[in-house]
């Protein structure tokens, strides 16, 4: 059995085993787990009931990474988006006051258009019209937005007051001396190449917090899945098709994509899974795993999937093909029944792999040629916009904008790819619909 796995994912070829894979798919699970509690959460703000959307989420977790694991054999982990559920349950259904039934169909028609342009092989034509120097700033911004957020998360930095919009945390709280400690250990173990350094990190902290009635234990720890059919297949076809809802379907479409192709070509430098033309071969592939995955999201009840950053977490265990997320679904799968148990990590325990992710992942930006300006302003533009603006979204745009600028200002247009003029387009579509 053991080696027909092996033989189906390429471990071989990838240059990984078994132990490894198992481990990357748990690591990425333990550091992605919160959108179980989370995304449910969010949504209930636009009136969808929180039982139903908690059992959503992982079944669209769950095909969306299975689908990435068989179809694609890539190490990414699918999982409900964080800033378009947001953007669903404040935006769109709180102030615009769509019901989040119509809001859904947004979702689906979205998700249409993501897969049609995948088949035709557009969204693969613009990702590797994509120039290195923003593909190597694409890795290096999320790495720091992930140390941001885990920075945060752990409470060592937290939000400050006006005039100095973070500060240091308060290190005498219980929970950041756990952080930091969690984070000794996990460099420690990182230095000395112990496997699963990081997974060891989040599980030693956790048990240290539980330990310490730092972390309370949940009252059970199995569950019954909450019935989904309040939910599922509640699409408002008739509201969507209004003329004035499809400012927000484009809107949805243009935050996934930039963001989708973001993060998948980001993780795929960081795997070293990208060709010698800086391209992710057979991108197509997880471009319509993530596409089908935001096609079944809205009939579940759910907002749009896509691959998820906190994927690096994996990759940094050593995860390199399918199995990886396979292994992520597979404990996706066991939270439907072991919820309680599976999100009683704490932040400040999984916040040590987002801490560490971020100085693994700027690597990428010595690749630039740091004396061609034309390449250094918009990379540099879209590393410290993804992270200042706390929104990935928000710097990629400024990258796709800023490059033409750039090239068309000092007369080197030829140098630019068709593909370019349209991710600027879309860019520019983004700031005037959707940059919240």
């Amino acid at each position: 059995m053991t080696s027909r796995i092996a033989a189906y994912f390429q471990f071989q070829r990838y240059g990984t085993d078994m132990k490894r894979e198992v481990i990357a798919g748990l690591t990425t699970f333990l550091t992605m787990a919160y959108i179980i509690i989370v995304n449910p959460a969010i949504l209930e703000n636009a009136g969808i009931p929180r039982g139903p959307s908690t059992t959503a989420t992982i079944i669209a977790a769950v095909f969306g990474t299975v689908l990435m694991a068989f179809f694609a054999n890539r190490p990414f982990a699918i999982a409900p988006y964080m800033s378009e559920n947001a953007f669903i349950a404040f935006v769109v259904v709180k102030v615009m006051g769509y019901s989040w039934q119509t809001a859904l169909t947004a979702v689906f028609f979205a998700g249409i258009l993501f897969t049609l342009l995948t088949l035709f092989k557009v969204r693969s034509w613009l990702a590797e019209s994509i120039p290195l120097s923003l593909k190597c700033a694409f890795a290096a911004g999320i790495g720091l937005f992930l140390t941001f957020i885990g920075l945060n998360e752990t409470g060592i930095v937290v939000l400050g007051v006006p005039g100095a919009p973070v500060k240091l945390g308060d290190l005498s709280q219980p929970s950041v001396l756990l952080a930091v400690c969690g984070l000794l250990l996990t460099v420690v173990l990182i230095s000395r190449k112990v496997l699963g350094a990081m997974m060891i990190g989040i599980v030693a902290t956790t048990l240290a917090s539980i330990a310490l009635k730092v972390t309370p234990l949940p009252h059970s720890f199995v569950s019954l899945p909450p019935d989904i059919s309040p939910i599922l297949f509640q699409l408002d076809f008739a509201g969507a098709l209004s003329p004035g809802f499809f400012p927000i379907i484009l809107t949805i479409f243009i935050m996934a994509f930039l963001d989708t192709v973001g993060t998948l070509l980001g993780l795929s430098m960081r795997a070293d899974l990208l060709d010698e033309k800086g391209n992710l071969p057979e991108i197509e592939k997880p471009m319509l795993a993530d596409a089908l995955a935001t096609v079944a999201a809205p009939l579940l009840g759910t907002t749009t999937t896509g691959a998820y950053i906190e994927s690096a977490a994996g990759i940094e265990e050593g995860g390199r093909t399918g199995f990886t997320a396979l292994v992520t679904a597979f404990f996706f799968l066991l939270a439907l029944f072991f919820a309680p148990l599976f999100t009683v990590v704490p932040a400040h325990a999984y916040g040590i792999a987002l801490i560490v992710i971020g100085s693994f992942m700027i690597s990428p930006l010595a690749k630039i040629d740091f004396d061609d300006f034309t390449e250094q302003i918009p990379a540099f533009l879209t590393v410290v916009l993804m992270i200042f603006t706390y929104n990935i979204g928000v710097g990629m745009t400024a990258g796709f904008i800023a490059y033409p600028l750039m090239k068309g200002a000092t007369g080197r247009i030829k140098e630019m790819k068709g593909g370019m003029w349209v991710l600027a387009l879309l860019s520019l579509s983004y700031f005037i619909f959707g940059a919240k």
